[in-house]
């Protein structure tokens, strides 16, 4: 079982998701190879697409995910931050400590910002980006996971602007909001842009029958009158 096993119907994200974390592993091990006993980083042109290998496949250090209501986009965010810790032999692959961790919300190197409220504060925002500055306690990568980035007011984003364009080279920005355009433009240029889709209903079906032991025909009603959103 991978930490993908979740993200149904959403084929093109997870394969570049797992393209960034192949290459974000090759890259670190590449740096403790030659620096040994000290923390892994990014590749210094990693939002760039990288010089040595095609712009498809390259790590970056901030993600835009977007996505309809009910199309998993915390979910796949929140385990593309799995695979980026992973240790075992295929990032993501769901069974070694930091994958759990991650996937549990207790990894001391993944924080996740969810809100209830209408405006995601300033002082949350601050709060982020000093988290952002800290070393990775125990994993190669510090991962900021903002869940709903869509309400963050526009002199608030701008705050967070510069944290994005100058991260420290272990950080990784985890950006969740419905639409691209829902963040200004400054942001969405420095990120890059994963855009899910509300999943097929049997794709949902399958995932009900598989994670939750329902009934196939159970699963398939209830698929079709959630409108296949993963969250109901």
């Amino acid at each position: 079982m991978s930490v993908w096993d979740d993200i149904v119907g959403q084929e093109n994200a997870v394969a570049a998701f797992n393209a960034a974390a192949l290459a974000a592993r090759e890259t670190a091990g590449q740096r403790e190879a030659s620096t040994p006993g000290t923390a892994s980083a990014p590749p210094d042109n990693a939002g760039s697409g990288g010089a040595d290998r095609p712009a498809g496949l390259a790590m970056s250090h901030a993600w835009l995910v977007t996505g309809p209501p009910g199309s998993g986009r915390s979910n796949a965010a929140r385990a593309f931050a799995a695979a980026l810790q992973c240790t075992g032999p295929v990032p993501g692959c769901g069974q070694c400590k930091p994958c759990r961790d991650v996937m549990a919300g207790s990894h001391p190197d993944v924080v996740r910002l969810t809100t209830e409220k209408l405006i995601i504060t300033m002082d949350e925002v601050k709060t982020l980006i000093g988290e952002a500055q800290r070393r990775p306690w125990t994993g190669r990568w510090r991962v900021i996971l903002v869940e709903d980035a869509d309400r963050m007011a526009e002199r608030t984003t701008n705050v967070l602007l510069k944290s994005i364009e100058e991260p420290p080279p272990q950080t990784v920005w985890l950006l969740c909001t419905p639409s691209a355009d829902d963040v200004l433009p400054t942001i969405r240029s420095r990120c890059r842009l994963v855009t899910l889709r509300i999943p097929p209903a049997d794709a949902v079906a399958e995932l009900l029958v598989r994670r939750d032991d329902a009934d196939p025909e159970l699963a398939a009603r209830a698929a079709r009158a959630s409108q296949s959103h993963i969250g109901l």
